[in-house]
């Protein structure tokens, strides 16, 4: 606690407490309160983003980005970034480590399930926001923080490779996980290759909208901001959405999902972005769906079969339990394969006529 209390004197010379703050699995994260105003204090965990440097590069870029727009315009906060007392973008710690801080959102709170279709309304209409006010940012400026990352067919061919040193264990959830991962493999590289042929282009993504990286005002319950914007970097704007509604649409009870969530996240979410949305954006929709939750119980199983080196775990059977609730959630999307596309083409048909009518 020391240790925390001079990285926060940095920062604030009045330091009067400091508490863990969320519960991410990568950036351990505090609320430091001080003579004036609260901040957040957060990590960079360098074993995931070795050049923490490049990661505020990006989130200066996208605040003077955000800032040159009218203020109507942008209807989220994106939390500023605040300077160390000797005037620096963020502070190196004696073990090399990255601490930056940044603007608390005041009486918000980040719900970990939907508990009101409303809630999944405002997290689609937030993260369209998001993408349609970064959608003139040219993704080039942007460095790329985390190579590989939401690269499928890479994920694919490590997990084979530590198959090699790492047999699949035996239970029976670990054969399944690896019996899952046999017959599905083919769909990893689907936006992969779409984007390579030129099908789906680049663009600015958050990277990790998960439902609680969105904070919701305590009293109007209206999403006021996206947070944890570490992965903001050029990439397919379908990961974002892919994992935004496996985030939301996941029924944590039977690990099926929701598709009265998805519709709900879905319409409000293409009422942003439909401005600049192409038909092969609508088409690849339904594989970007399917394809994140395999991806994500991918990475989870290959962490287990490793020893638990990259999420972080209370106990050592732990990725493996998430990998099997991200392929069950898998299935019961592609058991619903006809029904989502129907909802899409639906989606985009209304859509389209509403544009026509205006």
């Amino acid at each position: 606690m020391n240790t925390l209390l001079a990285i926060a004197h940095q920062f604030a010379k009045m330091v009067t407490g400091l508490s863990p703050l969320g519960n991410g699995l990568i950036n351990d994260t505090f609320l430091v309160t001080t003579a004036s105003s609260p901040f957040v204090l957060q990590s960079i965990n360098r074993t995931v983003f070795p050049a923490p440097e490049q990661i505020m590069d990006n989130l200066i870029r996208l605040n003077r980005h955000l800032e040159q727009k009218p203020g109507a315009a942008v209807k989220l906060k994106i939390p500023a970034i605040l300077k160390t007392l000797s005037n620096q973008g963020f502070y190196q710690d004696a073990q090399g480590d990255y601490w930056r801080a940044l603007d608390f959102i005041a009486n918000t709170e980040s719900p970990e399930t939907i508990s009101h279709i409303d809630q999944a309304r405002q997290a689609g209409f937030a993260l369209g926001h998001f993408h349609r006010l970064a959608s003139d940012l040219d993704p080039a400026l942007l460095h790329d923080t985390l190579p590989g990352f939401h690269i499928a067919p890479g994920y694919l061919s490590h997990y084979h490779q530590v198959l090699t040193q790492a047999p699949v264990q035996q239970s029976p959830e670990s054969l399944y996980c690896a019996a899952f991962i046999a017959n599905n493999q083919h769909l990893t590289g689907d936006l992969e290759t779409a984007k390579q042929q030129g099908l789906l282009p680049l663009r600015v993504i958050h990277g990790d909208p998960k439902l609680n990286n969105f904070l919701f005002d305590r009293h109007s319950k209206k999403i006021v901001s996206l947070i944890d914007l570490d992965t903001v970097k050029p990439g397919l704007v379908h990961y974002d959405i892919g994992d935004c509604l496996r985030s939301c649409c996941h029924n944590l009870t039977t690990n099926e999902f929701d598709l009265d969530l998805c519709a709900a996240l879905l319409s409000s979410y293409l009422a942003e972005t439909g401005v600049f949305f192409s038909d092969n954006d609508y088409r690849y929709l339904y594989a970007a769906i399917r394809l994140i939750p395999l991806e994500l119980g991918l990475r989870f199983y290959t962490d287990y079969l490793e020893g638990n080196r990259y999420f972080k775990a209370t106990e050592p059977l732990q990725n493996l339990h998430r990998a099997v609730d991200q392929f069950w959630l898998c299935e019961s999307v592609m058991a619903q394969e006809s029904a989502i596309k129907s909802l899409i083409e639906q989606l985009q048909i209304s859509l389209r006529e509403e544009r026509l009518a205006d």
